[in-house]
């Protein structure tokens, strides 16, 4: 089965909050016939949409192919969190590869963001940024982590954007009461994320990139001019970049031996009104610290957006019976709000949680596998393709030093062990372990 088409209609968005307050962006024309390129690219996500912009910008002649829409995927479907440093935190990095890359992969990360906002502004797109995101601690022992944690960062990084919670602090900004503590990320913030979509496919339009929706690769060709096949063309070029993420799907097994999509859930009430204030009392993301992490933002028309849960299939589960259970964990007074908008997408994670960088062969490079840390990160990724393209490719190179090792058992048993694994780790979190 193609995750491509488990749970979707063909060239069309989810049935989303986000889909149905989306901004204005008529479907593309398919590939049709033989077409030349300097650059083929693979995925209209945000890895390839920053991709398609940043080569388009250097005077490179480029084609992107989408399968559906552009931010169908996981780009147009998450929490649109634009969160701080790497999926893993600084001490995993330094452990992982010493302290000096570890401080280059935060100083990517502080750029990341940067570029979100600077992208926003620069093309006038139709999305706000809004800062801040907490992170809620359900265990005292975690805010006395968190709160180590910030004072790492300012000593180590420079960083002092980060500013501990008390449980009384959290308890104001959160008022369920069911928190131990927390921290304050001032120096991140959340979007739109289909919109931010949008907004990117906009700017590599304009830039001169050729991008062409409901345009499902086939089948690639390698060689000195990859060729890449759909169903009504194909296009030869010079270099090729895969940026397929939880969707890449039996496309390249390099990297799908590597990276494992998971499905996660977000659901949307009706608007709150004056009850917003029982939610959140600043207009803030929040993730808790769960290992299946469950994040939320109050809409800007004041609606609960909160995602929660997760599947290893390919089929959804009950949406709403799914999110509504930890929802109801947070805030348990919300039992009789309406949900009026209920939905799920694919994202890919690696077994460290690391990005996976891959070279997989001299003239084809892939990024993917963010973790659910991809709306800045992949951003920058579509920048760092761009200048690997180009022959400058420290960057590129670094982050594909990250062990982003196989999972046991290669692509035919990864689902039935991540669902072990996680099963583990939930009952951990309802144990408090």
């Amino acid at each position: 089965m193609n995750l491509l088409h488990a749970n979707d209609r063909a060239g069309e968005y989810p049935p989303s909050y986000y889909a149905a307050t989306r901004a204005e962006f008529a479907p593309l024309p398919p590939l049709q016939g033989s077409v030349r390129s300097d650059v083929c690219v693979v995925g209209g996500g945000y890895t390839g949409l920053s991709a398609a912009l940043h080569l388009a910008q250097r005077g490179l002649k480029v084609v992107l192919l989408e399968a559906h829409r552009v931010g169908f995927g996981a780009s147009g479907r998450n929490g649109g969190q634009v969160g701080s440093g790497q999926r893993l935190d600084q001490d995993a990095l330094e452990a992982a590869v010493g302290l000096a890359d570890a401080k280059k992969l935060w100083d990517f990360a502080q750029e990341a963001k940067d570029m979100v906002r600077g992208l926003i502004a620069e093309h006038d797109m139709p999305v706000r940024f809004h800062p801040g995101i907490a992170h809620a601690c359900w265990h005292e022992g975690e805010a006395r982590d968190a709160a180590r944690y910030a004072e790492k960062l300012r000593r180590d990084y420079g960083y002092d954007q980060l500013e501990p919670l008390s449980r009384e602090a959290i308890g104001r900004l959160i008022p369920s009461g069911v928190f131990a503590g927390g921290e304050m990320d001032r120096g991140a913030g959340h979007v739109h994320p289909l919109n931010y979509a949008i907004g990117l496919a906009r700017a590599a339009q304009a830039a001169g990139a050729v991008i062409h929706e409901a345009s499902e690769v086939t089948g690639i060709a390698h060689g000195a001019t990859p060729v890449v096949r759909t169903a009504g063309g194909q296009v030869t070029c010079d270099h090729l970049i895969l940026a397929c993420n939880g969707y890449l799907g039996g496309l390249e097994p390099q990297v799908a031996a590597r990276v494992m999509p998971i499905n996660n859930f977000i659901v949307a009430t009706e608007p709150l009104g004056d009850r917003a204030k029982e939610v959140l009392t600043e207009p803030v993301a929040v993730a808790d610290t769960k290992f299946v992490v469950n994040y939320w933002r109050l809409s800007e028309d004041n609606r609960l957006l909160f995602g929660g849960g997760e599947s290893y299939g390919y089929r959804f589960p009950d949406i709403i019976r799914t999110v509504r259970k930890p929802m109801l964990e947070v805030y348990p007074a919300l039992r009789d709000v309406r949900i009026d908008h209920a939905w799920g997408g694919t994202l890919a994670i690696t077994m460290t949680r690391n990005p996976c960088f891959l070279r997989v062969a001299p003239n084809v490079l892939s990024a993917s596998g963010y973790s659910g840390h991809g709306v800045a990160l992949a951003t920058l990724a579509g920048r760092i393709l761009a200048e690997a393209v180009a022959g400058q490719a420290e960057r590129f190179d670094l982050i594909a030093k990250l062990p982003t090792p196989r999972f046991p058992g290669g692509v035919a048993l990864r689902w039935p062990l991540l669902v072990l694994a996680m099963t583990w780790y939930s009952m951990r979190d309802r144990l408090g372990l």
